[in-house]
């Protein structure tokens, strides 16, 4: 028995030709059949060549998912245990860790459904009625492949609405503690799976995090300090700064010192100073001291996301080099900006030094990171989206040491890559910066992305180096 038959219109664009899982209202000519919300229907084109089978709702613009390009009779235990194979080989392929986004809808072939895994317990996303209806078959599934300790389900999201479903939330199968330790490239956070925002982690910057490594070390000249051979201290020949003799290749024979010629016991003396803003628990916080910062600004104007990012701290062994500030990004900024100009006035003259300071302490730092939540939602949203953008890439800019980075990002879908880089380029102009792309990324690898779908390009990432004109 042949699925019920959605016949496109003939003028319609080719999309589902070039591999779009999406098929919206206003390319559809009829429905040949009977179908429920929800149902599987056969696609096809006007003159009634079949292109691809999908699930069928028709209270949602998008009115049918691809889950297939060949006719398939049902979405049952059996399609989803296939399905979920497909996705743990991939994951098992290219990601250590095994914490990590299992399921990621359309670039996984499961449309309007998503999976994470933190430490055994899984925590889904029912995005749309198709996937909603199956849930049982899919929860049955889910336990044969990946044999879970719990499942627990988090569809509390807006696009459920869309879909004519009211939101929801709760354990769905075996024990789902609220609180769960994860791990991530070696360090160990703390995810909450009940009030955590979407499923309580972020795991499509993994890979970005990572790569801040190579920024956190080499920083120590600056400072002063330069290594020396052990044998030239003890004899008391101490080179001078910048003409230090290195007579041994082996590391534990040098010794870091500073301008005075004192020895430097500080361990992270080679580390960089690192502003990370929005920084929810404190992700990027964590790998920056990982690979060796000499000291971390932790800022997020949530106090409960700095609660939790201070137990990751601690719970890694980085307290020492961390400092947590509670405030918005945007004000935070600005003022230490302030700080710095006024600074400026002040040295040129004509100041009343005696008054004290009206903006911050004027801060600056080796390293700035801005991984801000999306700014624009919608396609309307994008103006604004742009003027926030700018605003805060300007601010962090003159805020980046001579010579230092700036990390930033954007995971608005709607905020272009290309419109993204000609507004931090904006923003460079008005800052009176250089800027030399250093790392230009995507979400990490258990993020797959289809070739011809631009909505699962969402994720921008960018390290610049940053100089002054």
């Amino acid at each position: 028995m042949s699925n019920p038959k959605i016949f496109l219109l003939k003028a319609r664009k080719k999309r589902l030709e070039q591999g779009h899982p999406w098929v919206y209202a206003t390319e559809i000519d009829r429905l040949e059949g009977d179908a429920q919300p929800g149902d599987l229907v056969d696609v096809v084109t006007h003159q009634g060549r079949y292109l691809a089978t999908g699930y069928w709702n028709p209270k949602s613009q998008i009115t049918v998912r691809i889950v297939a390009h060949e006719p398939i009779a049902a979405m049952d235990a059996g399609f989803f245990r296939e399905r979920l194979q497909q996705c743990q080989e991939h994951r098992r392929r290219f990601v250590a860790d095994a914490d990590c986004r299992l399921v990621y809808g359309e670039a996984d072939f499961l449309p309007g459904l998503v999976v994470d895994r933190f430490n055994n317990v899984l925590v889904l996303q029912l995005l749309t009625l198709g996937m909603d209806v199956r849930k049982e078959a899919l929860i049955e599934a889910l336990i044969d492949v990946f044999q879970p300790i719990g499942i627990y389900e988090r569809s509390d999201v807006g696009v459920r609405v869309l879909e004519g479903l009211e939101e929801r939330t709760g354990v769905l199968y075996g024990e789902c503690p609220s609180i769960i330790e994860i791990e991530e490239n070696g360090l160990k956070l703390e995810v909450d799976i009940v009030e955590g925002q979407k499923t309580g982690y972020f795991f499509d910057q993994r890979e970005n995090r990572a790569a801040i490594a190579p920024l956190m070390t080499g920083w120590g000249g600056r400072s002063g300090i330069h290594l020396v051979d052990r044998e030239s201290l003890e004899s008391g020949s101490i080179p001078a700064e910048g003409t230090s003799v290195i007579r041994s290749t082996d590391a534990s024979h040098l010794v870091p010192v500073n301008a005075n010629g004192k020895v430097v016991t500080f361990p992270y003396w080679d580390g960089a100073s690192v502003l990370e803003c929005f920084a929810h628990t404190g992700s990027f916080t964590l790998h920056a001291c990982k690979y060796g910062a000499k000291k971390v600004t932790c800022l997020d104007v949530s106090e409960h996301a700095i609660d939790t990012a201070k137990r990751n701290v601690e719970r890694n062994g980085y307290s020492d080099r961390v400092e947590f500030v509670v405030a918005d990004a945007f004000d935070y900024l600005r003022v230490q900006v302030k700080g710095i100009d006024e600074r400026k006035q002040r040295a040129l003259g004509g100041v009343d030094t005696s008054k004290k300071l009206e903006g911050g302490t004027g801060r600056t730092w080796d390293v700035v990171i801005l991984d801000p939540p999306a700014f624009a939602k919608t396609k309307s949203a994008v103006p604004g989206a742009c003027r926030g953008y700018k605003d805060i890439n300007l601010q962090g800019l003159k805020l980046v040491n001579e010579g230092g980075y700036l990390v930033t990002a954007s995971c608005s879908y709607h905020m272009r890559p290309e419109l993204f880089l000609e507004t931090i380029q904006e923003a460079a102009v008005d800052a009176g910066k250089l800027l030399r792309l250093v790392e230009w990324r995507a979400a990490g690898k258990d993020h797959p992305q289809l070739l011809g779908v631009n909505e699962g390009h969402y994720l921008k990432f960018a390290i610049f180096e940053v100089r002054s004109k």
